[in-house]
């Protein structure tokens, strides 16, 4: 994903002045002190973390890869396993430095015959180089991805497993995009064009069916460092501002308040940002942020340091419980 930096900065400096100002008024008032008012659903959250191990236990997810391959399959398999349908869309990927892949989309669904839909999804493919290590000898290395990627399908994975017994009232569609995370180097001079989010793109125009609609959507991304912190991206305020207050009210319920604070976030060029504008579905990014970095981002992101030993249960569980409760509450 690709951070729009002028904005990203303006919004950085009104976050700051916005939280001294929060400070200062009574505890009492601040979300983040939320205790849970309902019981939570299942959610396995030592389930999510083996989700997230096998993905990364194939190696760097890059396009061409033998990992890439093999991931693919696993994730048919696992959707396979859970979902009423599931199958790849194979599409071509043309990446900012001239160069075509083979790449796919990964589509699973839950009652596919129900008409009231909830779009669920994820990126599964690993950035081929390391642009932001703080060792210049790593920056051409391929990177693990186990929070830039692959934490969300793992939360996803462990959500179809247990959708099979909660059978709720929508029917659920969980999408694993291909080709996200091949954008440009920082410092690169790539032609002008939208090299970021590929699978995105190409599912907004070509949805695995026609005239695809669903209420809402929900894209996960980065939500498996130790004490992350969600807030509300603008996009997804943009264009989607009832759901962002739909699920952060619910994780406050939970007693997630801690983790998905009530308060603005940058703005972030991500797989959500092709679904709300080209396929017209208001979609969210539950993404971390973190304004104490440079980046925006966790310290691990687009570094080798991206691995396994990056992901804590305890967040995958949060994320996890947030998101069964807002299907949950569907009617």
């Amino acid at each position: 994903m690709k951070r729009n930096n002028l904005i990203f900065y303006l919004l950085l400096a009104f976050c700051c002045v916005w939280q001294t100002g929060c400070d200062k008024k009574n505890k009492s008032s601040n979300k983040e002190t939320s205790k849970p008012t309902v019981t939570p659903p299942a959610f396995d959250m030592d389930s999510a973390y083996q989700f997230v191990k096998a993905q990364t236990d194939f190696g760097p997810r890059t396009l061409g890869s033998a990992a890439h391959d093999a991931c693919r399959d696993y994730l048919v398999g696992r959707l396979s396993a859970f979902c009423d349908t599931a199958y790849a869309q194979p599409f071509t990927a043309r990446t900012y430095d001239g160069k075509s892949w083979s790449a796919a989309n990964i589509v699973g669904s839950f009652a596919p015959e129900k008409r009231e839909r909830i779009l669920l999804a994820a990126h599964w493919d690993s950035r081929p180089f390391a642009d932001h290590d703080p060792n210049p000898a790593n920056r051409d290395k391929a990177i693990d991805g186990a929070n830039d990627g692959a934490s969300g399908v793992g939360v996803l994975l462990e959500v179809a497993r247990q959708l099979r017994q909660l059978n709720p009232n929508v029917g659920v569609d969980i999408v694993f995009f291909d080709a996200e995370d091949y954008g440009p180097k920082e410092g690169d001079n790539a032609p002008r064009g939208e090299w970021w989010g590929l699978g995105a793109q190409y599912w907004a125009k070509n949805p695995h069916v026609a005239s695809y609609k669903a209420r809402y959507g929900i894209l996960l991304d980065m939500v498996g460092a130790p004490n992350a912190r969600f807030l509300q991206e603008s996009f997804s305020v943009r264009y989607a501002q009832n759901v962002v207050a739909k699920v952060w009210a619910t994780a406050y319920d939970l007693g997630h308040g801690d983790y998905f604070a009530n308060r603005p976030g940058g703005i972030i060029t991500d797989d959500h940002y092709y679904v709300n504008t080209i396929a017209g579905i208001p979609m969210i990014d539950i993404i971390h942020y973190d304004s104490s970095t440079g980046t925006g981002f966790a310290p691990m992101w687009h570094t080798v340091s991206d691995n396994i030993g990056a992901i804590d249960k305890t967040t995958l569980g949060v994320v996890g419980t947030t998101l069964l409760q807002v299907i949950k509450n569907e009617q």
